[in-house]
This record gives C-alpha cells, sequence and structure tokens, in this order.
C-alpha cells in the first residue's frame, strides 16, 4: 500500500521532466500527501495535460464520494480484471507526480517512518488510473488511484507492496491514448530496480496528515 508521498520539485523543473502543458490551477510543492487530498497528475488525449486530481479514486458509477477513501491504490496484478479499474486500464492512464514516498517499517511494536526516494533525487512517476465523476448536485470531480506492485529487494525488508515508479520509457507507453490493450501495459506495472532507490528514518510528524512542512522529510537518528 503507498498511503503518503511527497511532491517538492517546482513546477517548471517538473513541465522540464515531464513535458506537459502548463496548469490552469495554482501548484503548491506538499511534502506529506494524503489521501483525498490534490495530487499533481499528467493525462495524454493527444498532448500531454496536467491536472490536479483527489486522490482516491470515485468510478463514474459511485453513489458517493466517500467510496475514493478505500481506493487510493489499485493492485496491479489484477487491475486487468478488477471492475472498477478494468475500462480505466484501456483509456484513463496518467502519471501521477512525485519526489519520494513513506512507508512505516515495523519493529516490535513501533512503526517507524520512512521516506523512500530514487538516489538521484529526480522527480519521478507513479502509474496511475482516473476517472470523473458527478454529484447528484452537479459538481465534477476528477479522482486517480496509484497502481501498487510486489516490493523489489529493497523495499520488501520495509513493506510487502510499493508503488509502480515508472521509468522514462514506460511512462511514454504507458500514457500512449493509442494503446488501448490491457495487455500491453501491464507489463509495465513491475517494481523499479531495487539499486535505484535510497531512503532513511523521519520523524513522527508525518504520522499527521496536517502537518505539510519541510520538516516532514528531514532525516533524524
Amino acid at each position: 500500500m503507498c498511503g503518503r508521498f511527497t511532491l517538492t520539485s517546482n513546477l517548471d523543473d517538473l513541465q522540464g521532466r515531464f513535458q506537459f502543458d502548463g496548469l490552469d490551477k495554482e501548484y503548491r510543492p506538499s511534502y506529506n500527501i494524503a489521501p483525498t487530498q490534490q495530487v499533481l497528475t499528467v493525462t495524454n488525449d493527444g498532448q500531454r495535460q496536467a491536472r490536479l486530481m483527489r486522490w482516491g479514486l470515485v468510478p463514474f458509477w459511485a453513489k458517493d464520494i466517500k467510496i475514493g477513501a478505500r481506493m487510493i491504490n489499485a493492485v496491479g496484478e489484477t487491475v486487468a480484471a478488477k471492475p472498477a479499474f478494468r475500462s480505466l486500464i484501456k483509456k484513463r492512464r496518467c502519471l501521477i507526480l512525485a519526489n519520494g514516498f513513506f512507508e512505516w517499517r515495523k519493529e516490535g511494536k513501533e512503526k517507524i517512518p520512512t521516506y523512500i526516494f530514487l538516489k538521484s533525487k529526480e522527480p519521478f512517476a507513479l502509474a496511475g488510473l482516473w476517472d470523473t465523476w458527478r454529484s447528484p448536485e452537479g459538481e465534477v470531480v476528477q479522482s486517480c488511484t496509484i497502481v501498487t506492485t510486489t516490493p523489489n529487494d529493497f523495499i520488501a525488508p520495509i513493506h510487502n507492496r510499493m508503488p509502480v515508479v515508472l521509468s522514462g520509457e514506460a511512462e511514454a507507453l504507458w500514457l500512449d491514448p493509442l494503446t488501448e490493450d490491457a495487455a500491453v501495459v501491464t507489463p509495465l506495472l513491475v517494481p523499479c530496480p531495487a539499486e535505484a532507490m535510497d531512503s532513511y528514518i523521519v520523524s513522527q510528524l508525518v504520522n499527521s496528515a496536517r502537518n505539510n512542512v519541510p520538516d516532514c522529510i528531514s532525516p533524524v537518528g
């Protein structure tokens, strides 16, 4: 499960890295992104477009937006078969931009918050799926979920799942609007190389979603 992550790069750097058109809403870096908050995504309907979406998928058929809090992740191994995701894997794939993510490593009765990132310290793209929902009052909500996979050797001692971190080539195929065959894109849903990752322990500050400050990603110890 991926339940918290960060996006701390400035918008110019993100545009240069992911080659998307400008964002028409205000973007702010975040040091502790939690479910139901806004996340920066990239979609492609012929050109790459940045969109702010609610994290926690609310399928178009949902009766209530609250379902999104339970749909922050999609299991990569079964995503093509699950009713909530099987149409999205064909036509509604997105990149969810991040600089790192948090997992809580168990040590006895303690849970130690750990910040995980690429050794290059570059921003990266998580594989995402998205949908559009309309409330009975007519409110339009675009929302997304992070696809997860089995852990690589680096993550395995910390957690039994990890988000799918896409490589540059995989990003292009994942976003390709002409690719609607799930069998073509599901092979992308694999762990990234363990040797590309690094981590350190952070403070308990990150435990509360109310805290969204640089100290959330400051190493301790």
